[in-house]
């Protein structure tokens, strides 16, 4: 009797803590959110105003921003609560991979490079890179860029840019993790100039008149930002939808006006 009984007790604890572990497990689940918690966790590199960053001058410690709006507005519309993970850009498609986030919006760029390991949602804002330079010591031009050191974040577009460009003209290419890094690098006279996509420039140019910016003049500066999500998750399909619908009622719009026209 005391054997039967010691066994049932055991088999009911063994039962529990499974349950427990099933229970403790995060709200990512591989790229489709939890049924039962009903979250899902943004990947972000919040150093990229005004599509995320800490807005310390008004005392906060989470991220804000138009991709923050964005991520916000569809996790509403199918039933989602939304939380962010800011991490270096560098790491975000590995956060991908290994499942640690269900999607990541950082203004990235559906390369064709890119799309062999994760998948992109249609493209939710075009915009083009320029360079950034100081005032006092401008680049006007490509031709410019001739035995200079140009700065770039660590795994983005702008990094692929700055390797063509040195299939072109004699560059030195410097990596950092953080926009702001290549502006206080810049200012050390440890680069020459930066390579930064236009809206993000602009805001940066805004604050400090010791910077100025120019287009680089090349077609294929142009480029578009779009969600990120881990191969075949289901939630490609559902963000998509959903930016389809924001985009024909004006939604998307009125948070572009938001973000980016007080910007200029």
């Amino acid at each position: 009797m005391k054997k039967w009984l010691s066994v049932t007790v055991i088999g009911l604890l063994t039962a529990g803590a499974l349950a427990a572990c099933g229970a403790g497990e995060g709200a990512s689940n591989g790229g489709g959110g939890s049924e039962d918690a009903k979250v899902l966790k943004m990947g972000t590199s919040a150093d990229y105003p005004p599509f995320e960053y800490i807005d310390t001058a008004k005392g906060d410690s989470e991220p804000v921003g138009f991709d923050i709006d964005l991520a916000k507005a569809i996790g509403k519309e199918l039933g989602y609560e939304v939380q962010v993970v800011d991490m270096e850009f560098g790491s975000l498609i590995p956060s991908l991979q290994s499942k640690k986030v269900d999607f990541v919006l950082a203004g990235m760029t559906p390369t064709e490079e890119r799309k062999k390991n994760i998948d992109f949602s249609d493209v939710y804002y075009e915009a083009k890179n320029v360079l950034v330079s100081k005032k006092d010591e401008p680049i006007n031009s490509i031709e410019e860029l001739n035995g200079k050191t140009v700065g770039v974040q660590t795994a983005s577009i702008q990094e692929d840019e700055a390797k063509t460009l040195s299939e072109e003209v004699d560059i030195k290419i410097e990596s950092r993790d953080r926009i702001p890094q290549l502006i206080q690098e810049m200012k050390s006279n440890r680069i020459d100039v930066a390579i930064i996509e236009d809206t993000v420039a602009k805001g940066y140019v805004a604050k400090d008149d010791t910077l100025q910016l120019v287009e680089t003049g090349r077609e294929d500066s142009n480029k578009g930002s779009a969600i990120a999500f881990p191969k075949d998750s289901k939630l490609t399909d559902e963000f998509n939808k959903e930016l389809q619908e924001m985009k024909e009622s004006g939604e998307l719009e009125e948070l572009i006006v938001k973000w980016f026209d007080s910007k200029e």
